[in-house]
Parts: structure tokens; sequence; C-alpha cells
């Protein structure tokens, strides 16, 4: 039988992201500003871009490619929108250059391929980009970075390229949404929940009667959560990355907290990783920059598991894990992290995590009872508002 839990902290939470919901990130003047466009409009600007070169072949002139810089230098965090941002600085591509000309014909490779994409409004997977052109691409990871490229080039976010990576995340809940026309029930989809399609653009109709959105690092706590229907109790939508999160994953997850003006948990491991992954869910990756807006929950609250919970709920000390160094190495730069600088209590945290030196995944919490995670610690903490 379906016990619905009242939740004043959340219904709080809940109310004050309402009132303070923006629309959209305010860019800065110094950031590069990337749209989400259709098919269309996205082979126009391919269009264009091929026109120019070939103008410049007939003049007699070196065709160049003027390609935003991805690198560390032209990242910036924005105290504003708290997130991480790609500036305007750029790289040339010459086609006449020993140092550049292999990646100049590679970015031509991928705006020929794209062209044909866009032109049929049909979508490709990364991994059959590469395979388009083994020859010249030699490793599927530099047709991946030139595509990264091509969407900033074009000043559109990757999504509207009509190329997708293959599902990985998942999610469960009282949530319901139209995918391509088919009608779906995350409630009704089994504990393994439902895959989150790549194809984002096809999820319309999006319905929920959710008190709030759980993101779970684990599959593992993902599938416990599912299997014993903790929706049901605390109304919620559950939405794991299995890891670290896949762009359909971070997508998937702005569109539905947008949509629906749901607050945003997290679920973590309590170690260094675990906070880097919370990162990437609130300010963005610096490798993808360039499409923050379209990827990013600012607003995520971290629940557990943190490194004080350890003490707090008892967790057996059996079930802790010394930090490595290059755990500590890496909770060292986080707090480095202009984000982290801003918040005293990830910052306490983190310290705490330096001081014990030891670590714990979410199942840990399994070492208390299978349901110990389901029943006792995310209860406890949800009604209580222990989140940070």
């Amino acid at each position: 039988m379906e016990k619905r839990v009242a939740l004043s902290k959340l219904k709080e939470l809940k109310k004050k992201k309402k009132k303070d919901q923006k629309e959209d990130v305010d860019f800065p003047e110094e950031a590069l500003r990337v749209k989400s466009m259709d098919a269309a409009g996205v082979y126009r600007r391919v269009s264009q871009k091929a026109k120019d070169i070939a103008s410049k072949i007939i003049e007699g002139t070196e065709p160049i490619f003027t390609v935003p810089s991805r690198s560390e230098d032209n990242i910036m965090f924005d105290n504003v929108s708290e997130t991480v941002l790609m500036g305007k600085k750029h790289k040339k591509r010459r086609f006449l250059s020993i140092r550049s000309s292999k990646k100049f014909s590679m970015t031509a490779r991928v705006l020929a391929i794209i062209s044909e994409l866009l032109k049929e409004n049909i979508h490709a997977t990364k991994r059959e980009i590469y395979y388009n052109d083994v020859k010249l691409f030699e490793d599927q990871r530099e047709s991946d970075k030139i595509l990264e490229d091509v969407a900033s080039l074009l000043q559109v976010d990757r999504n509207s390229l009509n190329v997708v990576a293959s599902a990985k995340g998942s999610v469960v809940g009282r949530l319901t949404f139209k995918e391509g026309g088919d009608e779906i029930n995350c409630q009704k989809m089994g504990s393994g929940g439902k895959s989150i399609s790549p194809l984002i653009d096809t999820i319309t109709d999006i319905e929920s009667d959710a008190e709030f959105i759980l993101v779970i690092e684990k599959d593992a706590a993902f599938l416990r959560l599912s299997e014993d229907r903790f929706y049901d109790r605390y109304p919620s939508i559950l939405v794991t990355g299995k890891g670290f999160p896949d762009l359909a994953t971070r997508m998937f997850l702005k569109k539905i907290e947008k949509e629906l003006e749901l607050p945003v948990l997290s679920l973590v491991d309590s170690d260094a990783y675990g906070v880097h992954i919370q990162l990437i869910y609130a300010v963005g990756s610096k490798s993808m920059s360039y499409q923050t807006p379209f990827l990013t929950v600012p607003e995520i609250k971290w629940l557990g598991v943190r490194p004080s919970d350890l003490d707090k709920y008892d967790i057996p000390r059996s079930v802790r894990l010394s930090m490595s160094d290059n755990d500590v190495k890496r909770a060292k730069n986080l707090l480095d992290e202009a984000f982290i600088k801003q918040r005293p209590e990830y910052q306490k945290e983190l310290k705490l995590m330096l001081k014990n030196k030891e670590k714990a995944e979410i199942q840990a919490l399994a070492s208390k009872g299978f349901r110990y995670l389901s029943e006792e610690y995310l209860p406890t903490k949800l009604e209580t508002g222990d989140w940070i």
C-alpha cells in the first residue's frame, strides 16, 4: 500500500525554487553564447561554413577554421549563474600548416558528415561518425574531440548536430512523458527503470506529482531504491548516470528539472570522485563548457553520502576505505574550485575527508541492513532537511 510522507523541508525548498527559478543563463559579455537549434537552422550554418572555405580556395587564399579554444585558459567560472562557461578565445586551424592541417581536414570531414545527417534530419552515434572515416580519425577519441569543436564552431549545443552517444543513464519513479509519440510511465518500467534516450528532443508532455528529483551516482543504489519502490513513500523521480554522467543524462535532468520546477538532490559516494560528479551536475565540465546552460543544475543539493555522515550515522569502520594518494590530491584540488570556495559547507566536508583520510561508497550503508538506505538513512535526511 502506498504511503506518502509529509516532507515540510522539501516543500519549503520546492516553494523557494519556484520563486527563484530563472528562465535562462544570463551570459556575461566575455562568454561564448551557444544555442539549441533545429536541423534546418544548423544545416544553414554548416552550408555557410562550406561556402566560406570554397570562396577562400577560389580566391587563392589559405582556408582557415577559427575554432573556439577549449583549453584551460579559456574556461571561466561565472559567479552569477554559478556555472563553468567558455570564453571567446579562438585557435586557427590552417589548411597549409603542418601543425594543424590534419585537424583542419578532420574538422572539414566532420562538417561534411554532419551536413548529410542534418539534410536528412536523421541521427547517428559518435561511433558511427568515427567509422565514416577510420583512416583519417585513427582513434574515436579524435573524432569525439572534433565533434565538440564543430559544435562550438557553429555555436550550437552538440545535440543540435544530430549526433548522440549510446544510452547509459536510467530513470524510474513518479514521472510520465511521451517519447516519439509513445506514452512512458516511469513507475511501470521494472526495477531497472527506463533507459534515458539520447534523443532528448523527442521527449514531450512531461508530467509528475513528485516532490523532488534524486540523482544517484551508482546503479546499485538506484536498483535498491527502485526495487524498494522508495518513490511511493517519498514522491520522487530517481535518476542515475551510472557513474560519470553522459550528455543524455545531464540534458534529461536539466529538462525535467526546468519543466517541473522540482528541487534536485544528489546521492553520491563519500569520496573526492563523488564530489566531482556532484560538481559535474551542478556547474558543468570544463570540456563541455560551451554548452553548460543545457546541462547544469546549479541549485542541486548534496544530500549524501557526506564525510560527516560516516560518524553521524555510525557507519562501521570496517566498511570505510583509506584514501589513496590520488584521492587526497583530487580532494585538495576540489578545494581550489571556485564553486567550492563559495560554499563553506562543502569546504568543511572536504577538509573532514582529508583530516580522516577515509572514504566510503553508498553501498557501505548496506552494512546496517539492505534496506537501511531506503528505510532509515534517506528518510531521516529528507524529513530533517539534512542537505547542503
